[in-house]
């Protein structure tokens, strides 16, 4: 993740890209889980969006890096 991606013109850091799409992955995830009902089963829900934002991060930012996701986290 050394270079940046053009977007338009205007540089960006990958990472910024990778917040962005992860931040729009969770808001769709949580949009559905709230649809089904199913944030019944969660003990905390900020700390479960917040948590599920930071794995989806990590998870863009490996796929926009080239790396293996599960080399994130083993």
């Amino acid at each position: 993740m050394n270079g940046e991606i053009d977007l338009a013109g205007v540089y960006v850091h990958p990472l910024l890209l990778a917040a962005v799409l992860a931040f729009i992955a969770a808001e769709t995830i949580g949009w559905a889980l709230a649809r089904l009902g199913l944030y019944r089963f969660v003990w905390h829900r900020g700390l479960f969006d917040v948590a599920l934002t930071v794995i989806l991060w990590a998870g863009c930012a490996a796929l926009l890096g080239g790396t293996a996701p599960a080399a994130l986290f083993g």
